[in-house]
């Protein structure tokens, strides 16, 4: 796991977390650059995480690293090595990164979904600040991100394996926290999503 490491953000109460390693084969390309709007996809959930509150950002990457990289500013980059693995790899290596620099909690999204909302972050984050090991938002009957992960969760993540996400920590009830009308979970798979996203 490689590390871009930015000074003086050690020790925030709680850092976001984007899952940016995969290859997204169904897109056929680094689909986290792909342009929406005018910028990268991957810029979309990043401004969501900082319209919530969030000033402390960890993207990790892993597939497309290279490509990726030189659209990021103002975050620190994990590099999940061994993203081949399933969203697991992606999600230890966000928390190892979390845990290491002291963080109380963090919230979890993924870098292709571009109209999740700061409105639906900071209502995560608020309900995770209540001592809820593992908050979720739902949009109407619709579980999503982001999610919010506090630190008693950190070493189960650490046991995750290959596509084994939050769902697995089937030690905690994750509390939903209604986010219906702010914003929308729907991720970007494909050339099509990606043009209904644009239009």
């Amino acid at each position: 796991m490689a590390h871009t490491t930015l000074p003086g953000t050690r020790g925030d109460d709680a850092v976001g977390i984007v899952l940016a390693a995969g290859a997204g084969r169904r897109f056929g390309a680094a689909k986290q650059v792909a342009q929406l709007g005018g910028r990268p996809l991957i810029h979309w959930p990043i401004a969501a995480l900082r319209a919530g509150g969030l000033k402390d950002i960890i993207v990790v990457l892993g597939a497309h690293a290279d490509e990726v990289r030189p659209a990021l500013s103002g975050v620190e980059i994990v590099e999940a090595l061994d993203w081949a693995e399933g969203m697991s790899a992606s999600l230890r290596a966000g928390i190892a990164a979390a845990r290491s620099r002291g963080a109380e909690r963090v919230l979890v999204v993924l870098a292709d979904q571009p109209h999740l909302s700061g409105v639906a972050v900071a209502r995560v984050l608020s309900a995770s600040r209540l001592g809820v090991p593992i908050c979720r938002a739902r949009y109407g009957s619709v579980s999503g991100h982001p999610v919010a992960l506090g630190r008693e969760t950190f070493g189960a993540v650490a046991k995750l394996r290959g596509e084994e996400g939050a769902r697995a920590l089937g030690r905690w009830v994750a509390q939903d926290v209604d986010c219906t009308g702010a914003g929308d979970p729907g991720d970007v798979d494909t050339p099509a999503d990606l043009r209904n996203a644009n239009a």
